[in-house]
């Protein structure tokens, strides 16, 4: 067993135990991480894996008003879609057995990680800048922050946004690695972690669906 693999395991359980969330009774699984981490994939399969509802923060958004995220960036402004991001997830708070994946910026606004933390479990999925970068470069989905910028630009603004995001981030109860998982087996290890939080939890489905 590598080194690193066994300071994984060990800081995911630290993390566990940090959060106090042992024998916790689960409503709700919060995925918190930058964008390009994989929140909407993994939540989608984790989801599927233990028979609950998935809902991804911004498509919620995007359904209310008629409008894509770049489309209301434009038009409010960060300052004032973040305040509509956040009355978006308290709406969804009132959800139960709900995977939520949030947009990258969500833990790091309002006091927002606060009520997430309050009211389910918190997952930060964390990828390695560089990581990340390609990630993004070859991504589909149009990212207003990151609009216009060049190779270069983009690696240098990924890695100063991700360090002072990470600030929020790392206030999740749990912290999985996701860098260099195309096979997305990190999720039998979150399955694994959760079912140590709420030992009534069930998987549904033998196998993911790739």
């Amino acid at each position: 067993m590598s080194h690193f693999f066994c300071t994984f395991v060990v800081s995911l359980v630290v993390a566990v135990w940090r959060g106090g969330v042992y024998n916790k009774r689960m409503k709700r699984i919060f995925l918190v991480g930058f964008m390009g981490c994989g929140k909407t994939a993994t939540g989608k399969r984790l989801a599927e894996q233990i028979g609950w509802q998935f809902i991804d923060l911004d498509k919620f958004i995007e359904s209310r008003y008629c409008k894509t995220i770049p489309q209301l960036f434009t038009e409010w402004g960060e300052a004032e879609f973040r305040v509509v991001e956040r009355a978006a997830l308290l709406e969804v708070c009132d959800y139960e057995q709900v995977v939520i994946s949030t947009g990258g910026g969500a833990a790091c606004f309002l006091n927002n990680m606060d009520d997430m933390n309050a009211r389910g479990v918190t997952v930060y999925l964390h990828a390695e800048p560089e990581e990340l970068v390609d990630r993004l470069r070859h991504a589909k989905v149009e990212r207003p922050l990151l609009k216009g910028k060049t190779d270069e630009a983009l690696a240098l603004y990924v890695r100063e946004l991700l360090a002072q995001r990470e600030v929020g981030y790392k206030q999740a109860q749990l912290t999985i690695e996701t860098s260099h998982d195309k096979s997305f087996s990190h999720i039998q290890t979150l399955i694994h972690l959760l079912q140590q939080v709420d030992g009534s939890l069930q998987t549904v489905t033998k196998e993911l669906n790739d």
